[in-house]
């Protein structure tokens, strides 16, 4: 039975941990508010945050740059637990801060004889350890002796509360670190405790896991800039042929670049003051979800065929409409319990209750594109529209080597997660979100590439193949009074007459299909 206790509590022990260095990553001002003590085996436990932050390289002399700073840090005992004390008893009540880097982590806490592990020194242990009873076990680390750093606060007499002194600790080596607020009392049962700590990097306040994603979203926002440059000067140039589908993506660069530089600037305040409001963080998320819906409808209706092979959607109109409304609530929902606020705020039971069906829907997306795909290339086949045909072929392959990786790239994010429960490399953990902006930005150049306003002569010149057989679009190639190429197409009936490439009756067919 003390085996079994002492692997429940070692596995409790750890899973504090893991969700302590995932959850606090989200503001360098922790501010706290009469928060709740929990009891963890023998002892009264709050975490008070976890971030990456990167060593102070100035002079010691200098101000620090590199810091975690306590401020108006209060902890309040219940009236039951001071009144069992002397009004002028000097030391009614102990509790500590513990403040470790991930690496020393075993340097915390301790087990008798191979028995139950404590956070709190028993009597064996002080005799084993020569730890003082009543205090948290801490064994100094072997890069720095001052390691774990230990602030202690002790109550006096009966006063329901104890403010910790301010105090400023220096970061002298890079690493992921952890906060927590422990007593050993029995008798503070019920703590809690208010006032706020401030973690800082020597170039700001932004975490050190988030600080490289501002420089990310520079560049993305300079690259969308010249896919906007280039694809407006191409659609302004074309603009009398312009199709549907090209209005739509001119709208999705104009969303990509307006969500990267909203990013940027909502980092550039994050890093700057410490603090995410609520309003600006939301305005981000909720362009992003937006810009996310509308690409994953373009997608969809481009695999439908809409504005190639037939003009409208038909009656599939409504369904894609409410599956995009659907999609835009679901990522909205997530995006904001991600990252209006802190992490702390959602546990991790409620954020998967979020992430599944944002997940189930982006499965049943790629299963109606691909469906769709396969009977709209059925369709090109049986009309022999060699120019479409290509191009779908193209888009298809873009198609599947982006779920390619996607799918690799999230079986590479389990492992990092499940191979670094602690979040020691916190340094490179930024690639995890970034890479999904960046295969996001490489379709949607794929999409420019080949539906792109210009319609230049050597990607259609294929009018010699087209007049060979009736059932083919043919195209010709026509200069206008500028000197401009435009392009002219023509489909041909078996009967010799021009007939429209949009037919009611292939609408109805197509309708009834799908």
């Amino acid at each position: 039975m003390d085996l079994l206790r002492d692997r429940r509590l070692g596995a409790l022990l750890v899973v504090v941990l893991v969700l302590v260095s995932g959850a606090a990553v989200e503001a360098s001002i922790h501010t706290y508010d009469r928060e709740p003590f929990r009891e963890v085996g023998n002892a009264f436990l709050l975490s008070g945050g976890s971030e990456g932050v990167v060593a102070d390289g100035a002079d010691l002399a200098a101000p620090a740059s590199s810091f975690i700073k306590f401020t108006n840090v209060t902890f309040w005992r219940t009236p039951e637990s001071a009144e069992s004390h002397a009004k002028m008893a000097h030391s009614t009540g102990l509790v500590q801060a513990i403040l470790f880097e991930a690496a020393d982590r075993d340097n915390i806490g301790g087990s008798a004889y191979g028995g139950q592990r404590s956070i709190c020194c028993t009597p064996d242990l002080a005799k084993l350890e020569g730890c003082k009873q009543g205090e948290v076990i801490r064994r100094p680390s072997s890069d720095d002796p001052d390691w774990p750093y230990v602030l202690d606060t002790h109550f006096s007499g009966s006063h329901l509360s104890v403010k910790l002194e301010d105090e400023v600790v220096r970061i002298t080596k890079t690493g992921m670190y952890n906060l927590f607020f422990i007593s050993c009392d029995p008798k503070l049962r019920g703590l809690s405790m208010s006032g706020k700590t401030v973690w800082r990097n020597p170039g700001g306040y932004l975490p050190g896991r988030m600080a490289p994603l501002m420089k990310f979203y520079v560049f993305m926002s300079l690259a969308y800039l010249l896919v906007m440059v280039v694809w407006s000067s191409q659609y302004i140039r074309f603009w009398r042929d312009i199709m549907p589908i090209q209005n739509w993506i001119t709208l999705i660069i104009a969303l990509g670049l307006f969500e990267m530089t909203l990013w940027y600037f909502e980092y550039l305040n994050f890093n700057s003051s410490g603090v995410r409001p609520i309003g600006i963080t939301t305005w981000v998320v909720t362009v992003g979800a937006i810009r996310k819906t509308i690409s994953r409808l373009l997608i969809l209706s481009i695999s439908m065929g809409y504005g190639v092979v037939r003009p409208t959607l038909g009656g599939l109109t409504s369904k894609v409409l409410l599956l995009g409304l659907t999609y835009f609530l679901a990522s909205e929902l997530l995006d904001i319990a991600e990252n209006v606020g802190t992490i702390n705020d959602i546990s991790g039971k409620a954020r998967l209750f979020l992430v599944l069906p944002d997940a189930f829907l982006d499965a049943f997306l790629i299963l109606w594109i691909f469906t769709s795909l396969s009977r709209t290339l059925e369709k090109l086949q049986a009309r022999r529209s060699s120019v479409k045909l290509d191009i779908y072929r193209k888009f298809t392959n873009a198609l599947a080597v982006s779920v390619i990786a996607s799918v690799a790239w999230i079986g590479y994010e389990v492992y990092f997660k499940a191979t670094d429960p602690f979040s020691e490399r916190w340094q490179s953990a930024w690639i995890i979100t970034a890479f999904w902006d960046v295969l996001a930005f490489v379709l949607l150049l794929v999409i420019c590439y080949l539906w792109a306003p210009s319609q230049s002569s050597q990607r259609y010149a294929y009018s010699g193949e087209a007049a060979d057989d009736d059932d083919e679009e043919s195209q010709s190639l026509t200069k206008g009074t500028d000197g401009d190429v435009g392009m002219v197409k023509v489909d041909k009936d078996r009967s010799g007459g021009v007939s429209s490439a949009f037919s009611l009756e292939d609408e109805a067919e197509e309708d009834k299909r799908e």
